[in-house]
């Protein structure tokens, strides 16, 4: 009576644990989330970029410098200067009308090759700011995906600690009562109310995760609805169009070292040009009143010129030469780092597939020992405590599967935005080779079949940056109950 009892709370408890894990998939987490039903990612990019701080600072560059080469294609290196001066003899006390104004009106002229160089630079400054706004708009896209996927992982553990905390909570209210009865022993009333403490710690703090989570998509996108990531399941599709010397070549970043390159140079060839300070010419007029003067009024030229000084052509073409290897070391590195990112990518792509596989097995390995352990126990074959524990090890397997599933959709994904292919993720601003394959986006049953499908082909990792972690490790859900 009293094993019968015991086994049928446990599998009432159990069985609700179960019931309630399966139903939280991904398309209910982000319904419950949001009264949006579903945001893609495109469209998730488009509302971020609107909002980006980055971008207006950018643009403002980008135009700024535009003007400044509008501005060079003036006739004189600057604007008009007016001097005047006035004397006379009241000052001395002699006070017999000796009286002299004059004033003139001087412009500086472009030292030979100074105007072309200058819009150069100025067009070569816009250039490079339009590609640093590429490369913002690519960086925004890895960042919305990284915290796309945390809120994703974070909800999903919120549903399945949720589920763990109300069944511990049945099962500690009728372990209470079976232990006023006498029907089990105190040890087992004490284990149920541990697994509920533990439970309810597991609850709350990955209700904390998921708040904090949520905070930083809302940062990025103005809104908590989490962007349909999980639409993305090709990887073949995102692996052919990893080409390396075309990623490499169109990357934004490298573009845009590209670019600051161009103008460095630019601004050594303009102080080049800029060997000395800028000559001035002008006009002036003299007009004296003197006593017996035959004349009062007197109309000229005027020209000044400052020599060559390596005073003052040394720390320009010093600044100059400093831009410039900057700039090209900067182009060096983001090179080796787009390589770099180009391995880790396809690794990810690699390893993701497999381990989502592994996950998959393993999860589903563990469900069925649960369910042979929890009938040995029913027989009296082994105690509550083994039942338990393996219980919470299925749902610990289940929390690795659902964040294997996350970082295998993550990886196809961050292989698309590396590789240009993302709607509306503008990464080429002039013409690039493209390749001819159509981008797929199966529906997400395509992950449930992954168990019957082999591995994809991934290509030998060769060139190719840094990619951030997308998902931080799950944090764990708790000790093995006692």
């Amino acid at each position: 009576m009293k094993a019968s009892r015991c086994c049928l709370v446990l599998l009432m408890v159990l069985g609700t644990l179960h019931a309630a894990h399966a139903q939280s998939g991904p398309s209910s987490v982000s319904e419950a989330a949001s009264p949006r039903s579903s945001l893609s990612f495109p469209d998730a990019l488009a509302m971020a970029w609107a909002q980006d701080p980055l971008r207006s600072e950018l643009g403002t560059n980008r135009r700024s410098a535009e003007a400044r080469a509008r501005a060079a294609g003036s006739w004189f290196a600057g604007g008009p200067s007016l001097s005047g001066s006035y004397f006379d003899d009241h000052a001395i006390g002699t006070n017999i009308g000796y009286t002299t104004y004059q004033g003139g009106v001087s412009v500086p002229l472009w030292l030979p090759g100074q105007g072309s160089a200058t819009r150069k630079l100025a067009r070569a400054d816009a250039e490079a700011a339009t590609e640093r706004t590429s490369a913002e708009h690519m960086a925004l896209a890895v960042r919305l995906l990284d915290a796309s996927a945390t809120v994703l992982l974070a909800r999903k553990r919120v549903i399945t600690t949720m589920a763990l905390s109300t069944a511990a909570t049945r099962l500690s209210e009728h372990m209470a009562v079976a232990a006023r009865t006498g029907e089990v022993t105190q040890a087992d009333q004490q284990m149920a109310e541990a697994a509920l403490a533990t439970a309810q710690t597991d609850a709350a703090m990955a209700q904390e995760e998921a708040q904090t989570a949520t905070a930083g998509l809302v940062a990025l996108l103005g809104t908590p609805v989490v962007p349909d990531i999980q639409a993305f399941s090709a990887p073949e599709s995102a692996e052919t169009r990893l080409v390396a010397h075309t990623v490499e070549e169109n990357d934004p970043r490298v573009r845009a070292a590209q670019k600051a390159t161009a103008a460095a140079q630019a601004d050594l060839v303009l102080a080049r040009r800029s060997f000395m300070p800028n000559p001035e010419i002008g006009v002036g007029a003299i007009h004296e009143a003197q006593y017996g003067s035959p004349w009062d009024t007197r109309v000229g030229v005027n020209f000044t010129m400052a020599l060559p000084s390596a005073v003052h052509n040394a720390p320009l073409l010093a600044e100059a030469r400093n831009r410039v290897a900057a700039a090209e070391t900067q182009e060096t590195l983001a090179r080796r780092m787009v390589r770099q990112e180009l391995v880790q990518i396809r690794a990810r792509l690699a390893s993701a597939a497999a381990a989502l596989k592994s996950a998959q097995n393993a999860a589903r390995q563990l469900d069925k020992r649960a369910d042979l352990l929890e009938r040995s126990w029913k027989m009296q074959e082994n105690s509550l405590d083994d039942a338990l524990r393996a219980r919470q090890a299925a749902y610990t397997a289940d929390l690795v599967r659902d964040r294997a599933e996350i970082l295998w959709h993550s990886a196809i994904l961050r292989a698309l935005i590396a590789a240009g292919a993302i709607p509306g993720l503008e990464q080429s601003p002039t013409a690039r080779p493209r390749q001819t394959t159509t981008l797929i986006v199966p529906t997400p049953a395509d992950t449930e079949s992954m168990e019957e499908t082999s591995t994809p082909h991934t290509r030998q990792p060769g060139e190719a940056l840094r990619i951030p972690e997308l998902v931080s490790a799950p944090r764990s859900s708790g000790a093995p109950m006692p």
